[in-house]
């Protein structure tokens, strides 16, 4: 059995490092970091999101503020909003819950946002700045996956890294965060040939595909480290049959298990250290927005400072 690479112990590291960085911004500005988080409709799965987000950043003594516009919200009027929050000086970081309803144009939306408040990291000029090896803020669960590996000291360097899925959200950023840590690295996707052959061949194995289970024992070379990033809702018992026996109790007693984009008993068997699902990078994904929120502050705080200002 692999070692299980704990994100939970990961997430509250980082929290706690995040706690001095806000009362030395409260005690530089008179004020703390500001999140704005934009929560368009009443899907309630978004809506549980938002709330640990803002929960947390409570925590942390950050200034939180939920926006909920109602789900007729046009494209323009959800602009307006961004673009006002654009211009408020206690707001340093601006967060769009996704999906947003479909009849608004969601790409138009995040280009709104001004780049140094974007904190989920999906801004053009962020992505440019990762793409260039330019400082910047950079997507969150990709970066809890470096902060991950990382902290439990796996080293990145030199090792082949295989990541499955080309997202603008996970999968391209994530192979340019490897890249970053100076990994070879192979995007792979729905074309790529004998996929399972490419990811034997990784070191460490990064999945985010969207489809539960679809790693299995064929993709997974024995000692490589498997990172799921996937976090599906199984709602068919003939499915989580095929998931182990752990899968299979969870489902009857809730009706519903969730599982990763790797198949969990193949995956903890193989690997040498892995991210179980729940529990494993899932957590990371809202540390690492508090870390850029209060990054985003720290950041206008120097800009300010120059001479000049902004």
């Amino acid at each position: 059995m692999g070692n299980i690479l704990d994100g939970n112990k990961v997430r509250d590291q980082i929290l706690a490092e995040c706690r001095p960085r806000v009362e030395r911004m409260r005690e530089r500005t008179g004020r703390p970091p500001g999140l704005a988080v934009i929560l368009v409709g009443a899907d309630p799965a978004s809506q549980v999101y938002v709330r640990n987000k803002t929960r947390t950043a409570e925590g942390l003594g950050i200034y939180g503020e939920t926006i909920t516009p109602d789900a007729s919200i046009t494209t323009e009027g959800l602009l307006r909003l961004v673009r006002a929050l654009n211009l408020r000086p206690e707001i340093d970081g601006i967060l769009v819950q996704l999906p947003l309803p479909a009849h608004i144009d969601s790409k138009e939306i995040l280009n709104a946002i001004a780049p140094e408040k974007d904190v989920d990291g999906f801004h053009p000029v962020n992505a440019g700045l990762l793409a260039i090896g330019a400082p910047g803020l950079r997507p969150c669960t990709p970066s809890g996956v470096i902060e991950t590996l990382r902290r439990n000291g796996i080293p990145i360097s030199g090792q082949h890294a295989v990541v499955v899925g080309r997202s603008n959200i996970v999968g391209k950023p994530m192979a340019m965060l490897l890249l970053e840590q100076n990994a070879t690295v192979t995007i792979c996707h729905s074309r790529t040939k004998d996929l399972p052959a490419v990811c034997r061949s990784a070191d460490i194995l990064v999945a985010a595909i969207g489809r539960p289970a679809a790693i299995a024992a064929e993709h997974i070379r024995r000692g490589a480290v498997v990172v799921d990033v996937g976090i599906n809702s199984v709602t068919d018992r003939a499915m989580a049959e095929r998931l182990g026996e752990a899968k299979l109790a969870a489902y009857d007693r809730r009706g519903n298990v969730l599982v990763g984009d790797v198949h969990p008993t193949d995956m903890a068997e193989l690997a040498s250290a892995y991210t179980p699902v729940p529990g494993g990078v899932g957590p990371l994904t809202i540390a690492m927005l508090m870390q850029n929120t209060i990054q985003a502050a720290e950041n206008r705080q120097a800009a300010e400072n120059r001479p000049g200002g902004l």
